[in-house]
């Protein structure tokens, strides 16, 4: 679990520009495939058109429970696997990533002859495999951070370690990280929040129902475990005062709603202003330690960040030390010994999340190795050359387009959106910049050493590593070739500052995309998913920046209304939804992933239509077009969850579970005519319920 700030906020959107006629492209895809493979079998992977029509639940009525009709009997059936807290098409293509990964590892760490590079992964991967090492080594790789803490004498040094957070991985109430600058998007800026907690959400500590009692006293119970582990004297009432300073924390944090308002989190500041803005902490020592240089930086919490100031001055050291000296260990414990490993596990895995096992120990390696402050690229170059097809490329591509056609029309057709708007909308979306697959400029690891036998010296080294080339970087123009994602990473983004859209290698997989799969069944899924990250530059965040990534107002007063008063309706819509008794869907919270998710649907129906060039789809296996359209939509979201996981995706996650994700269709009038949805159903919307915003 990353318990520190992240700072840099990724949404997910998409833009159009002006094209020619519409083209058939999932069609001319499958033509040209089964004429490259004509010796081949062209199925589909996922039943005979792409959906697996047996997972149904025909039982259940579409307009009752569509997410139970399309995957219920996969559902009832499906056992969670032991080492999981959630399961679903994400997951399934996840576990395929790691195991494709898994086999370049090993072809690397068996050949005789290896590049730098490759050398990097084979040292880092025998490192982390070495678990008698680990064993041996026990909590010693991070006792001379422990020390460092235990020798704290004043708030001055205390200030220092703060700023020392990112290389020595502890925790801290202050913490952000480099992005770039929303008013002016080629500069860099760090930016800065309220972080600190051990607990997935504020609502942690600050909710009285006997649910989250039974965590908070779990919660004690395992911060003292972990202080022993490091022989920390009277570590029960440690355990119980770094629980009470982490609820102070708490409450002066801002809600997870309102710290997604971007209106709200744009503070900018000089630095030589601070001490006089930001009294009573010690600015200078602090920056000092990051290796930024910082003439200006962004405060995304303003007034909760004064308060920490105050909670800094006003708490004990000694609380302070002992805070940090837990999140130390906690935060390293899958780098530690077995018995340091499972004891974290056992609250972070288990209590939280409901996970019974930990995962295996080649799965968190490749984890660790496979983030963009990692190897993750080093890995990608080689995932992208085996397994992501240039053919591949150009089929994505050419979908974007399709969407980006489809957007356009709709914007243009908009009832409730001025001319003036629309223009602006346009320019926005013929500037939107899409990425797929890999990056045109790879990162470099030059003059990174790794060892194969030192696994904390080396995730310390890549610490240093990158925040080197960040700290380099800082004054100089941004680096628009930069990716979010490496490619074997299952998902997708928005990156509003560049106004671009990002999709890694490897989601364009069944149930995503197949090029054998009927088109209903691709545009429902991979079409509705660019639909879904075009729709993040226009949600109620994203739209708050120009076509050129500008946080700056492009609305009239009137159509930003119009636009408000439907995310409103979308967002009661979406806080009705109750998955466990008395804890609902945040729907004010879930709102960008809700509007990308009504919105691509329509961009991506829209676009189906389109493809068919006025014929009517075929009948397949008794379902029409736009039922497979639909269906498709369905099976990307069906997954089972473990309560635990529930918990924290409510309160802590920006998206909705995907059994409500699944229930996007309702606000959709071809649903209603392909499934035969009447008043009497539970999913039923009026017509003027129905929210239709892109």
């Amino acid at each position: 679990m990353n318990k520190t700030l992240i700072a840099s906020s990724i949404a997910c959107v998409f833009l159009l520009s002006a094209c020619g006629e519409p083209t058939d492209t999932l069609s001319a895809i499958q033509t040209e495939t089964a004429k490259a493979d004509s010796g081949k079998v062209t199925r589909a992977e996922l039943g005979s058109f792409g959906v697996e029509l047996d997972a149904r639940d025909e039982s259940v009525k579409p307009g009752d429970n569509f997410f139970q009709y399309a995957g219920g009997t996969w559902y009832k059936n499906f056992e969670m696997p032991s080492d999981k807290t959630r399961y679903g098409a994400f997951d399934k293509l996840a576990e395929r990533s790691e195991t494709e990964i898994k086999q370049i590892i090993e072809e690397i760490t068996t050949a005789t002859q290896l590049n730098e590079e490759q050398q990097l992964i084979a040292d880092f991967y025998a490192a982390y495999m070495d678990t008698d090492a680990a064993n041996t080594k026990g909590i010693s790789p991070i006792a001379p951070v422990l020390k460092g803490i235990a020798d704290i004498q004043d708030k001055t040094q205390l200030t220092a370690a703060f700023g020392r957070s990112w290389l020595e991985g502890t925790s801290t109430p202050i913490d952000g990280g480099m992005w770039f600058n929303r008013l002016n998007p080629d500069q860099y800026q760090l930016s800065l929040g309220v972080a600190g907690l051990g607990l997935p959400d504020r609502s942690y500590y600050l909710e009285e129902s006997e649910r989250f009692v039974t965590i908070r006293k779990a919660y004690v119970t395992h911060i003292e475990q972990m202080l022993n582990f490091a022989e920390v004297e009277n570590a029960a009432e440690k355990a119980q005062q770094i629980l009470a300073l982490e609820t102070k924390i708490a409450e002066l944090q801002w809600p997870r709603e309102k710290r997604r308002n971007r209106d709200l989190t744009l503070n900018q500041v000089e630095r030589k202003n601070l001490a006089t803005e930001y009294p009573g902490f010690d600015w200078d020592t602090y920056f000092a330690e990051t290796e930024y240089q910082v003439p200006q930086l962004n405060m995304s919490q303003p007034e909760p960040i004064k308060a920490v100031i105050e909670l800094v001055n006003s708490q004990p050291l000694s609380v302070w030390k002992d805070y940090m000296s837990y999140h130390t260990i906690s935060n390293h414990a899958r780098f530690l010994s077995d018995d340091i490993f499972n004891a974290n596990f056992d609250f972070y895995g288990k209590t939280l999340n409901g996970q019974q096992e930990p995962r295996p120990r080649w799965k968190r390696a490749i984890a660790d190795m496979s983030g963009t402050q990692s190897l993750g690229f080093a890995l990608g170059k080689t995932y992208v050359e085996k397994h992501f097809p240039a053919s591949s490329k150009q089929q994505m591509a050419e979908l974007v387009e399709n969407l980006r056609k489809a957007l356009g029309e709709r914007i243009e057709n908009l009832d409730w959106m001025g001319a003036e708007t629309k223009i602006n909308a346009q320019a926005k979306l013929a500037a939107f910049n899409p990425k797929i697959g890999y990056p045109d400029v790879w990162q470099s690891f030059d003059g990174l050493k790794i060892s194969d036998d030192d696994l904390l010296g080396n995730v310390v080294r890549l610490r240093q590593f990158f925040r080197a080339d960040s700290a380099a970087k800082e004054l100089q123009k941004t680096d628009r070739e930069r990716w979010g994602m490496a490619p074997q990473r299952v998902n997708a983004y928005y990156n509003s500052s560049f106004n671009e859209i990002v999709f890694p290698a490897a989601i364009l997989q069944p149930p995503f995309f197949d090029p054998n799969a009927d088109a209903a069944v691709n545009y429902g899924a991979i079409g509705a998913v660019i639909g879904h990250e075009m729709g993040h530059g226009f949600d109620d965040q994203g739209s708050k920046s120009d076509a050129n990534g500008i946080q700056q107002n492009w609305w009239t007063d009137e159509d930003r209304a119009a636009f408000d008063a439907k995310a409103d309706a979308l967002a009661a819509q979406y806080s009705a939804y109750e998955p466990i008794p008395d804890n609902f869907v945040n729907g004010r919270n879930s709102l960008g992933e809700n509007i990308g998710d009504v919105g691509g649907l329509s961009m991506a129906y829209h676009a189906y239509k389109l493809s068919l060039n006025g014929k009517e789809a075929p009948i397949i296996d008794g379902t029409t077009g736009d039922q497979r359209f639909f269906l498709a939509w369905a099976q990307v979201w069906r997954e089972k969850r473990t309560e635990e996981s529930m918990l924290s995706q409510l309160r802590a996650g920006t998206h909705a579970p995907g059994q409500f994700r699944a229930l996007a269709p309702r606000n959709h009038d071809a649903w209603y005519k392909a499934f035969d949805v009447k008043p009497d159903d539970a999913l039923y919307l009026a017509p003027e319920d129905r929210v239709r915003i892109w």
